[in-house]
């Protein structure tokens, strides 16, 4: 749970903040990967909820798992993805918000997914599809470690968030050329498998759990100025060195 979220003038202020960065970002040349992370690291900041994570349709309609703010997280989603049930597949299928305050009451509602949600420290979800035009392309998922639904003032922040993954995703562009929605999609999906592999080279060269392997990645992306998709597939290729990412990342080994 994020307790030390701001209030007040100053949460206004992060949030005017995360949104122009947001902003700044997709008019550039940006890697979709690191803002869709990005996005989901702004949800836990701004947000009352203890995690997020990102979901996106692939080319044969199927969910695949993008973005998550932990490791946690990550295990979740790809838990409902494989069972095909939970929230955030719900949303996703239905275009609906899906808000579920107690998951301990929705085991008939999803048998297999709330066991798994409640033995990983989750009480209650806030699932928003990613749509636009009638259009719904993913899934963005809030989870908190304690009962209870978002306040009015959350939900709405949760949705324009969704709305910047969306816009992000397709941009203009893409809603009059079907194919380079599929292309950019596809190319997200993608970066994330590479990005998992890297995360796992790291993880076994240093002693380190997925979480500190991921941040190692992203610090190292950073230093050099360069795409975190792009440093992972230097890294799974075998162009850059597990020891370099993780000394320049001063992520320390178990």
């Amino acid at each position: 749970m994020n307790d030390s979220r701001p209030s007040g003038t100053r949460r206004e202020s992060d949030l005017v903040g995360a949104f122009v960065q947001l902003a700044d970002t997709l008019v550039d040349d940006y890697d979709v990967p690191e803002v869709l992370h990005q996005l989901a690291a702004h949800c836990v900041d701004l947000l009352n909820v203890s995690a997020a994570g990102l979901m996106l349709s692939d080319q044969r309609g199927s969910l695949q798992l993008v973005a998550s703010s932990n490791e946690r997280t990550r295990v979740l989603e790809l838990f409902q993805i494989q069972t095909d049930e939970g929230p955030c597949v719900d949303a996703f299928q239905t275009g609906v918000v899906v808000t579920v305050a107690d998951l301990s009451a929705a085991t008939e509602r999803w048998p297999v997914f709330t066991p798994q949600a409640l033995e990983q420290g989750f009480s209650a979800v806030h699932a928003v599809p990613m749509r636009l035009r009638g259009e719904v392309i993913g899934s963005l998922n809030l989870f908190n470690q304690r009962p209870g639904g978002l306040s009015d003032e959350d939900a709405k922040v949760a949705r324009a968030l969704a709305d910047i993954a969306t816009i992000g995703m397709l941009q203009e562009r893409t809603i009059r050329h079907s194919e380079v929605l599929t292309e950019q999609l596809q190319g997200a999906l993608n970066s994330r498998i590479t990005i998992e592999q890297a995360k796992g080279l790291l993880a076994h060269a240093g002693g380190l759990d997925m979480e500190q392997a991921f941040q190692a990645l992203r610090r190292y992306a950073r230093s050099q100025h360069a795409r975190m998709s792009e440093t992972a597939h230097a890294l799974a290729t075998g162009q850059i060195r597990p020891g370099e990412v993780l000394e320049q990342g001063h992520i320390d080994a178990k």
